[in-house]
């Protein structure tokens, strides 16, 4: 199955019941979670490998995993995260402002409204993971951006702004406020965004300072071409 092959609406209730299943932790992010979670690290400031971003789908601290029936189950799910995921990736690349965060809609005074907050609680968590990466855009002229996200995601929030999240009309509000800051972000990070820290493999041995040195003069590495790299 390729990765950039979009999840067909079967494949999606299938994500969907395996994550609200009995087989996962309790903890275990739910679809519109886990979609937060995945648009906070596909559009931040840091490229996060799915060997970290991935055990916390089952919990905040990572260290729980699902009962898969067996290795052909857990690969399955494992590939089906990782398209979900490439389908934000490949949204924001190909066209950002048609990018849809996964709200959950219910029904308040007749109306049909927007509830963005397990999202927010989602993206929240993706943050987290580079928090201190996420300064510069907190501190920027676009901090306003991140507003709403921090109104309905944050674990703490001024009393003041209680009200803000507490009417669902407003609520509501906010949630289509992100939709649309969402390519905004997406662009503040876009040529800053850094690449994974690698660790760069040696790929010959390593001279010892008493060895010969590997130039074929014949003297210690010490006193050859080791005094030239100390100098």
């Amino acid at each position: 199955m390729q990765l950039d092959q979009p999840l067909s609406e079967k494949e999606f209730d299938e994500l969907d019941q395996f994550l609200l299943g009995d087989r996962t932790p309790e903890d275990a992010m739910t679809l519109d979670h886990l979609h937060g979670y995945m648009t906070a690290i596909a559009i931040g400031p840091e490229t996060i490998m799915p060997s970290e971003w991935i055990p916390r789908i089952w919990g905040e601290d990572g260290s729980q995993a699902p009962k898969y029936k067996n290795e052909k189950e857990a690969n399955r799910i494992f590939d089906l995260i990782m398209r979900f995921y490439n389908e934000v990736v490949i949204t924001f690349e190909v066209a950002p402002k048609e990018f849809e965060p996964l709200f959950v809609e219910h029904e308040h005074e007749g109306k049909a409204l927007l509830n963005a907050e397990a999202w927010c609680w989602g993206f929240w968590e993706g943050m987290e993971l580079r928090a201190g990466s996420w300064d510069e855009i907190w501190e920027s002229e676009v901090k306003d951006l991140m507003r709403p996200i921090y109104l309905l995601g944050a674990d703490e929030i001024e009393e003041d702004e209680l009200p803000e999240v507490e009417d669902p009309v407003k609520a509501h509000k906010l949630a289509q406020d992100i939709e649309a800051n969402l390519p905004a972000i997406h662009k503040f990070w876009l040529t800053r965004r850094k690449a994974p820290v690698g660790t760069v493999k040696r790929e010959e041995p390593k001279v010892g300072r008493n060895d010969d040195c590997p130039c074929g003069s014949g003297k210690k590495y010490k006193k050859c071409c080791g005094a030239t790299a100390a100098e």
